[in-house]
């Protein structure tokens, strides 16, 4: 074994704190009333809080960086063990806040333990793919960790969160990187396109359009001598899933899932009820120009017409008070962090430190994308937070810990 101490990456850790810091601010925009504006501590307001969960992420930043990098793969079947069990332990232990039980209430502070399983599970899925014997070619290796997968993933959406259950699938991003056939993506592509246009056209323009693309890409392969059969039996899935779609829409979603698809579809017009907090947060984000309105100066988030605006909506306020060059400063600033952390994955020496780099790069990824998307207008209300800029505790930890176990990792490369 040969360990290479590189210090660590202070572009990354640089970018965090810019993110963390414009986060707070537009949290203290946000939740900004009659409370005393240079209280920056006060406990009664969400930046009192907010400030309070970024000095305590100080501390848990040199906590995670003090220790040994190989640690966290020695232990990471413990660890992902342990954030099982918590999320088991919340129905019986459990808070239920609107609807959902999904926190830990420990005196004044709420703990959502779905929020670090997910870096729990980058571990376990870096632990089982950096094994010698593992082939992620081989199906019955694919099978078992898309269990490891599927275990947090089935438990946070029975508690019931649908969107924090949805950032799972972002593993796929770390599964192909290492191996996993391209054609996985390409089922999940088609069957996420086939089950929204059903909705969006109806099953019979659907079904038609699959027979049709079906039968071009048999003839236009005619002279390799296709398998008709494989064709056809592609087709009829694809046509039976179809099928099945409204199905599922009317009797698994609940109805709140279901408005919010409607209303993204174009099916629904509802600004005053399940759509409120989008459309609210379209008008903010509209009204806030090139440069927009100030620091603490938005209209509309000083009115609170965006209801908890600090938390799933904050990139709203960004919008309206920053404006267009705001946003793009911080959109630029995710992409410049997905960037670099695809970087530093690639220069990994160890299977288990380019696993778990892909794993915090799809995590990310799928909470700044679906949760933009939402903010938006151009993906259904689902309620994950944006990284390191929403409000919450248990966000910013979590997040906290995924970034810095790989900064760790990357500081003592090790190769086995």
């Amino acid at each position: 074994m040969t360990k290479s101490n590189t210090g660590f990456d202070w572009i990354t850790i640089l970018i965090y704190i810019l993110l963390v810091g414009f986060g707070w601010i537009n949290i203290y925009s946000a939740s900004l009333g009659t409370n005393d504006p240079t209280d920056f501590f006060n406990m009664n307001v969400p930046y009192g809080r907010q400030a309070l969960f970024i000095s305590l992420s100080v501390v848990l930043i040199i906590l995670l960086l003090s220790i040994e990098a190989k640690f966290y793969q020695r232990f990471s079947s413990i660890i992902y063990s342990l954030s099982l069990l918590s999320l088991v332990g919340l129905f019986i232990f459990g808070s239920t806040i609107a609807g959902q039980t999904a926190w830990y209430q420990i005196g004044p502070i709420s703990i959502q333990p779905s929020e670090f399983a997910k870096a729990a599970t980058a571990l376990a899925v870096a632990k089982y793919l950096s094994g010698i014997q593992t082939n992620i070619r081989d199906f019955k290796h694919q099978l078992k960790v898309f269990l490891i997968i599927a275990l947090p993933m089935l438990l946070v959406l029975l508690q019931p969160d649908a969107g924090s259950a949805m950032v799972y699938f972002s593993f796929a991003f770390a599964l192909y990187r290492e191996g996993l056939h391209f054609v996985y993506l390409l089922l999940g592509f088609f069957a996420a396109s086939i089950f929204v246009a059903t909705l969006a056209f109806g099953p019979l323009w659907v079904i038609c359009s699959i027979l049709l693309i079906a039968a071009l890409v048999y003839l236009k392969n005619l002279k390799k001598k296709p398998n008709l059969i494989k064709y056809l039996f592609f087709a009829s899935v694809a046509v039976g899933f179809s099928l099945s779609v409204n199905y599922v829409f009317e009797n698994v979603f609940k109805q709140h899932h279901r408005d919010r698809f409607n209303i993204v579809l174009g099916k629904e017009v509802d600004s005053r009820g399940i759509g409120y907090n989008t459309n609210q947060s379209e008008i903010a984000i509209g009204s806030g120009g090139l440069f927009g309105k100030g620091w603490t100066e938005g209209t509309q988030t000083k009115g609170h017409f965006v209801p908890e605006q600090h938390t799933d909506y904050i990139f709203s306020t960004v919008g309206e008070e920053w404006g267009f060059m705001g946003s793009t400063f911080i959109l630029g600033l995710f992409v410049l962090l997905m960037l670099r952390l695809l970087y530093l994955a690639e220069r990994q020496k160890s299977t288990f430190s380019r696993v778990y780099g892909y794993g915090v790069i799809g995590i990310l990824f799928m909470h700044f994308l679906v949760n933009i998307g939402m903010v938006i207008g151009i993906f259904p209300t689902v309620g994950i937070p944006l990284p390191f800029l929403s409000y919450g505790g248990s966000g910013l930890w979590a997040f906290t810990t995924l970034l810095f176990i790989f900064i760790k990792l990357d500081s003592q490369r090790i190769s086995f």
